[in-house]
């Protein structure tokens, strides 16, 4: 079962990161006018209302939620990038022996990546004729 759902979080880690970075940012924005521009927020802008009655002193805990699932959606988004950047340059190689040195860190790599830079390592292999 939890092999699934990594492997559903695997697949779709892009996707998902920037949809964590969007709560992130709305939460980060609510609590930052909340605790910034609380004087604008009078009962005639009824948006800036919202986030002064109903929601009223969560807002310094929705602050640091925001930060936080910020912070998180920016750190997969990054490792993401430079996992992939890190695989396809080196796959871009047309030296066997340049492959067979970093094949270690690259298998470990593309087991964190989605499945078509697994199929793109296995078929560079195949190319290269490496066991």
């Amino acid at each position: 079962m939890s092999g699934r759902i990594v492997g559903f979080l695997r697949e779709y880690v892009l996707a998902l990161s920037i949809l964590t970075i969007i709560p992130g940012i709305l939460f980060m924005f609510m609590g930052v006018v909340y605790l910034f521009f609380i004087s604008i927020a009078e009962p005639t802008n009824s948006l800036l209302h919202f986030i002064k009655d109903p929601i009223g002193i969560w807002n310094d805990y929705i602050l640091v939620a925001g930060l936080i699932i910020f912070g998180i959606g920016v750190y997969y988004l990054y490792s993401y990038f430079t996992k992939r950047k890190y695989v396809l340059d080196e796959l871009k190689t047309d030296k066997r022996s340049e492959i067979l040195k970093k094949r270690s860190k690259l298998e470990s790599t593309v087991k964190k990546l989605p499945s078509k830079y697994q199929k793109m390592l296995s078929e560079k292999e195949e190319e290269f004729d490496i066991r």
